[in-house]
């Protein structure tokens, strides 16, 4: 038994030798930003839960928080809008909408903030 761990760590070592990468620049850190789903989840309920429920007002209120925190200046860049975005029923040419109580100024005035 003693033999294969031996084996298995010279095997993990060696392999280590062969690790390409691409020195472009690229994912020197992890996607920095904010994800409402860890915290709000699918919370739709406005009318009784307004701070907690997923709105534009929520979604700029947490990218002020993140400028105002020092986050933006730390390197952290994206305000992810995840799920429970979507009206009760699609538009008259059948495509996905925003809530418009929630977004009032729909996904594209939300994008401007």
């Amino acid at each position: 038994m003693k033999m294969l761990w031996s084996i298995a760590a010279i095997l993990s070592i060696l392999s280590t030798e062969f690790v390409c990468c691409l020195d472009n620049g690229l994912a020197r850190t992890p996607p920095m930003g904010w994800l409402s789903w860890t915290r709000f989840t699918c919370n739709t309920n406005c009318v009784t839960d307004m701070d907690n429920c997923i709105s534009e007002k929520l979604f700029m209120d947490m990218a002020d928080q993140l400028v105002a925190y020092g986050y933006r200046d730390a390197g952290y860049e994206y305000v992810s809008l995840d799920d429970c975005w979507l009206a009760e029923s699609r538009d008259k040419d059948g495509r996905l909408q925003a809530d418009p109580l929630r977004f009032p100024n729909g996904i594209t005035g939300l994008v401007k903030y």
